[in-house]
């Protein structure tokens, strides 16, 4: 049962008017929800749902099925006529009707023949609330006949005749399928020149021999029943007029040919259509075929046009070689004159086609189903055209309406039955007949007349979800008769919803056109008629939206390589999203190389195949977000190809080529290379480079070169592989357009010149024979040139030349076809030899103690026979002024470049006797040494002295013992001593200063504080002053003493309260050491310097860096019981080397440095380093005493 209403929105007043949709009294109804709940209990008129075909043709091998389908409440009843008459299935054994349904089935299969039951059949289902009647189907049976016997002649006609093959085909049901083959069931081909007609007739333009054969067969294929049948092969013979005998004229004359048109061009006539002019039917919706043929020589060609109009587009086609011009879906706009022309080299000739389009009945509007209430107005529209215009028709259940029951609510005007104030026997089915001469249209419309309370079909508390921002639809499905009114509700006591909101649709849905999270509650749907009420409570959730919050970027990755795409998916904490990846929106290749994780997709080993657009698809239950990227796979080009070369000339030729794919990354250049098959097969050189959007290039060449070629592409990543080699081309020989360069002359001997050049290789020979003409004549005399033509060598040697002379000289290349350009003249000189005078007037200045200046005059330029490189000193130191004794000295030596007459001599030793001469130096060696001079070096500032050690502490005293310095420099005048004791906290006391006499190598120190550390600084003084200082450290030791008197105090520190404040010293003693190891952990100093500054000693001279300078204190563990005696042990030594002389260990070790005013500048360290080469540091502990001091 259906319900019609229009579907348009019920208009409300502004404000909060509660929004209502009034389903009034309309002329159209909705259709009744096919729900079985519904169906149950509501009563519906019949309704056919499905039926055979009007025009029902059917397979004689087959059973006959005629289809009949309805539904209805109660279940319909079946019936069927005959030709017009009703048909008794129950008297026919072969005639069921399908259970619970009204489709026949004739079995004559087993007995029986199909004509037998060809006719009209029409179909009636009827209920208790009217009839409906199917459409006339006629029922006839499939015919495939076949050909009738006949004898075809075989056909002879001469060359360039037209031809028409007859078809012919049996008349079939349906029409059959027409195509020639022939007898190994080969399709005959067709061309412009023969093709087959609509009529199945085979279409010569004009013969040709090749034409000829004996197997023309025509088929016909009946579809239908799936079977073929074939016309009796037809001959064709095709003859020129020289094969025409004179017996053949004598029996045949030209009109016993086929055909007696001659083989000479002519223009086109048509073959089919014939006439001018011709007429064409067809009706609307079906496809209309026009068709022109047409024969003559050569073969002319088809055109179509339309008078007064333009052919359809889109639905304009042409077929067979254009002589078939095809428009679909044809309508009566289509109706006109159409015209084929016909045209070749001879002429054109045209056919006029009059198209008249017909058409079969078809729908303006078809009656719908109506469903009224008591008392309810309403009315039936059966609206159909065609051409020409159709007659419209009633029935009401199956029966004219003329001689129908009567039914007072109904009226009918033309194509309209309107009815007013229905009842329930106002219910009936109203059947709409319209035709014309090409055919009907039947369709059923029931009128069912409802009294039924509202009813919701909508499922109760069926759950929404929606995501945020998106329009919400809440369903209300609903029937009632009459139409209920619809009204929601939101919440337990909410007020209806108002339009300015909202939205009511006419099917009751609730529209909410942007959901928000507060749009979230239970909604409730209200509907209403006059026959009662009901209600149903849906749910809706809103959601959050799925986010790609991070989208996968463009990429550009080289071949071979991985790229990865990134998409990260933000969603609703109750929605699970599931990703998915596309690759050209197409699932990804099932390929090992692609993997997908949480986040990424990982593409490995990239190809070119892998480019295009990735998409990241996140899907939820609820909706779906994508986000894409491309990746643009890029690659070095691949290799040119197609190598040409054009315009070979002598000295030029043009080289063209084919670019590789540039894979997706532009070609910025070719560089064209080229191998000398003649003279370096297999090494390729660079010729030029062009631009990338250039593919020629015009290359100059080199006579007597067999070149080959070969290009590679560059694109941004890189260059190709060189592409294959041209052919080869050589080129002509020439006379050599170089000379060889580097030409020098220099004499290996005193009495020759050696004459050498760069030869000129093999590709700048220009022909064969290669050889070198060498010229020679000395400079400054009036000689001719001397010359000499060589093999291809490289050198030259003149003999018997002056030593030293200038010489002009120049190479010339020349092969078999002739000499180069000529050369340039260089200028050599003939062999050198060593000179024969020495420097004179070689005088000394000292400047110091360790730099000396020299003096001398030059030689003559003659005596030098050479190029002249300098001057050499040689210099030996011969004796020690303060020993006097001699001893081997190395001599050194000591260049002069050019012609420089003084130089200095640094690096002298101070005090010290030294001798030299000089000697000129030229090309080929040393002239002889100038007179020996002598000179001496004042006295310098000693080296530090070689060791010193401290032996023998006391309670008092310290003796120390040195070694004097290892180079003196001079005569010691004196020592100088300086030292100062270090207190407990490592502050420095006043500095002694005290001289010792330059012979002693020991001195003892008295009356020193016991258990106190000392820093010692010591070193040598000549006249020349104080030499570098030599540093080391000692401790005094222990009073005996006072360590008794402190064992005799044992009585006062068992007394309480002397044992309640040593514990609160210890106390204390232990939090500084807390603080003390804390703030060494952190870097903490103790500053110094201001202790440092008042011990300074101004006599002490600045020091260098490497053995003057001191180091810095720890006050890490510096407060550990010291062992008794000295911390240096009896057997120390310090060697001169240790400059950086450091402080004795003191607790766990401190290295302490001075820097130059003998100032201590030590900072705590707290980390001990040995150095056992210098043994500098002591194994002994420090004394438990000073430990007890450190404390006080």
């Amino acid at each position: 049962m259906q319900l019609k209403i229009m579907p348009k929105k019920k208009p409300l007043s502004a404000g909060r008017v509660p929004l209502i949709l009034l389903l009034c009294q309309m002329i159209s109804a909705l259709e009744v929800p096919l729900d079985p709940k519904l169906l149950e209990d509501l009563v519906q008129p019949p309704t056919i749902t499905q039926q055979s075909p009007k025009d029902y043709i059917i397979d004689p091998r087959e059973n006959i099925v005629i289809q009949c389908e309805a539904k209805g409440k109660p279940p319909p009843s079946f019936s069927w006529t005959r030709n017009g008459t009703h048909f008794d299935i129950d008297k026919d054994p072969l005639v069921t009707m399908k259970p619970d349904s009204g489709t026949l089935i004739i079995n004559i299969m087993s007995e029986g023949k199909a004509e037998t039951y060809e006719g009209v059949y029409q179909c009636t289902a009827r209920n208790e609330r009217g009839a409906a009647v199917s459409n006339n189907i006629v029922v006839r049976p499939s015919r495939s006949p076949l050909w009738t016997k006949e004898k075809l002649e075989p056909i002879i006609l001469r060359n360039g005749q037209s031809l028409v093959l007859p078809c012919r085909p049996p008349i079939g049901l349906p029409p059959p399928i027409i195509f020639w083959m022939d007898n190994s069931f080969q399709r005959l081909p067709q061309s412009e020149r023969v093709s087959q007609g609509l009529n199945g007739d085979l279409y010569f333009s004009n013969v040709l021999p090749e034409d000829t054969r004996e197997d023309y067969i025509c088929y016909a294929r009946f579809n239908h029943t799936q079977t073929i049948q074939q016309k009796q092969p037809i001959s064709v013979k095709v003859i020129s007029v020289d094969e025409l005998n004179d017996t053949i004229a004598a029996n045949l004359s030209d009109t016993e040919f086929y055909g007696a048109k001659s083989n000479r061009e002519r223009p086109p006539t048509f073959l089919t259509p014939e006439g001018n002019a011709s007429n064409k039917e067809e009706l609307r919706g079906n496809v209309l075929s026009l068709e022109c043929i047409a024969e003559g020589l050569p073969t002319p060609i088809i055109y179509w046009i339309k008078e007064d109009g333009t052919l359809p587009m889109n639905r304009t086609f042409y077929r067979n070689f254009q002589k078939t011009l095809q428009i679909i879906q044809v309508s009566e706009a289509d109706s006109g004159n159409y015209q084929c022309i016909a045209k070749n080299a001879l002429g054109a000739i045209h056919h006029t086609i009059s198209v008249t389009v017909k058409a079969a009945p078809y729908w303006i509007m078809a009656p719908q189903n109506l469903v009224l209430s008591p008392g309810e107005d309403g009315a039936l529209i059966c609206r159909a055209n065609g051409n020409p215009k159709p007659r419209i028709s009633w029935l009401s259940n199956g029966v004219p309406i003329e001689i129908a029951p009567d039914d007072p609510s109904r009226k009918i005007d033309g194509d309209t039955i309107i009815f007013s104030n229905v009842q329930e026997r106002s219910s009936a089915v109203y059947q709409c007949n319209a035709s014309n001469e090409y055919g009907y249209l039947l369709a059923n419309a029931f009128v069912n007349v409802l009294a039924e309370p509202p009813r919701i079909l909508t499922s109760a508390n069926t759950l929404y979800q929606v995501i945020a921002n998106r329009p919400a639809f809440l369903d209300c499905a609903f029937f009632g008769s009459p139409l209920p009114t619809i009204e929601w509700f939101k919440g337990a006591k909410g007020s209806a919803l108002g339009e300015d909101v909202y939205g009511l649709h006419e099917n009751g849905t609730l529209e909410i056109p942007v959901a928000q999270k507060e749009s979230t509650g239970t909604y409730t749907c209200v509907a209403r008629n006059k026959l009662g009420m009901a209600k149903n409570e849906v749910n809706l959730e809103i959601k959050d939206p799925t986010r790609i919050i991070k989208q996968p970027e463009y990429a550009v990755v080289q071949r071979g390589n991985t790229v990865s795409f990134e998409c990260k998916v933000k969603h609703d904490h109750t929605l699970i999203p599931t990703v998915t990846w596309l690759k050209d929106n197409c699932e990804l290749p099932n390929d090992g190389r692609f993997t997908v994780d949480k986040d990424h997709l990982v593409v490995a080993e990239v190809s070119d195949d892998d480019g295009g657009t990735y998409t990241c698809v996140a899907n939820t239950t609820l909706d779906s977000v994508s986000a894409s990227a491309v990746l643009s796979v890029v690659d070095v080009p691949n290799p040119p190809f197609d190598l040409e070369l054009t315009d070979q000339l002598d000295k030029s030729v043009q080289l063209s080529w084919t670019p590789g794919d540039d894979n997706n990354s532009p070609i910025t250049k070719f560089i064209i290379e080229y191998e000398d098959a003649m003279h370096e097969a297999g090494l390729w050189h660079h010729q030029t480079e062009v631009p990338g959007t250039q593919t020629t290039a015009q290359l100059k060449l080199s006579p007597y070169v067999n070149y080959s070629f070969r290009v590679m592409a560059e694109n941004s990543l890189g260059r190709s592989l060189p592409s294959e080699a041209s052919e080869q081309y050589l080129t002509k020989a020439a006379e050599p357009d170089k000379n060889p360069m580097t030409v020098e002359g220099l004499g290996s001997e005193p009495d020759n010149l050696v004459i050498t050049w760069k030869p000129l290789n093999g590709f700048e020979s220009n022909g064969p024979g290669l050889q070198y003409k060498v010229s020679w004549r000395q400079k400054d005399g009036d000689d001719e040139w001397t010359s000499v033509v060589v093999a291809n060598v490289s050198k030259y040697i003149v003999s018997g030349t002056p030593t030293f002379v200038p010489y002009l000289i120049k190479v010339q290349a020349l092969n078999d076809v002739g000499f180069a350009p000529e050369p340039a003249v260089v200028m050599g000189h003939s062999g050198e030899d060593l000179p024969m005078v020495a420097p004179g007037n070689v005088h000394v200045n000292v400047v110091n103690s360790t730099l000396a200046e020299v003096h001398w005059d030059p030689v003559p330029l003659k005596s030098i026979r050479g190029h002249l490189q300098g001057y050499r000193i040689y210099y030996w130191k011969a004796q020690s002024s303060s020993k006097r004794n001699r001893r081997h000295i190395e001599k050194k030596i000591l260049t002069f470049q050019g012609s420089k007459t003084h130089g200095m001599l640094p690096g002298l030793e101070p005090f010290s006797h030294y001798t030299l001469h000089i000697r000129v130096v030229n090309g080929k060696g040393e002239g002889p040494a100038s007179p020996d001079r002598v000179f001496n070096t004042p006295e310098g500032v000693p080296s530090a002295p070689s060791a010193l050690k401290i032996v023998n502490p006391t309670l008092d005293s310290l003796t120390l013992e040195w070694d004097p310095p290892s180079h003196p420099n001079g005569i010691l005048t004196e020592y100088t001593l300086k030292y100062q004791p270090i207190n407990s906290t490592h502050e420095l006391g006043p500095l002694v200063d005290l001289k010792i006499p330059a012979n002693k190598t020991r001195w003892t120190l008295k009356n020193l504080n016991f258990s106190t550390r000392y820093k010692f600084y010591f070193y040598a003084q000549t006249s020349a002053g104080s030499g570098s200082q030599i540093t080391e450290e000692a401790v005094t030791t222990v009073d005996e003493g006072k360590m008794a008197m402190a064992s005799r105090q044992v009585d006062i520190a068992t007394q309480g309260w002397f044992i309640g404040l040593m514990c609160a010293v210890a106390l204390l003693i232990l939090i500084l050491l807390i603080v003390c190891f804390i703030r060494r952990n952190k870097g903490g100093k103790y500053p110094v310097k201001e202790k440092e500054d008042a011990h300074a000693d101004p006599e002490i001279q600045p020091m260098k860096e490497d053995d003057g300078t001191f180091g810095e204190y720890s006050d890490a563990e510096d407060h550990k019981p010291l062992k008794k005696g000295s911390r240096t042990p009896s057997d120390r030594t310090v060697k001169k080397e240790d400059s950086d002389d450091s402080l004795v260990d003191y607790g766990e070790g401190v290295n302490g440095q001075f820097n130059e005013d003998g100032s201590f500048i030590g900072q705590y360290s707290g980390k001990k380093e040995k150095e056992p080469a210098e043994g500098n540091e002591s194994s002994e502990a420090p004394s438990p005493v000073n430990a007890m001091n450190s404390f006080v």
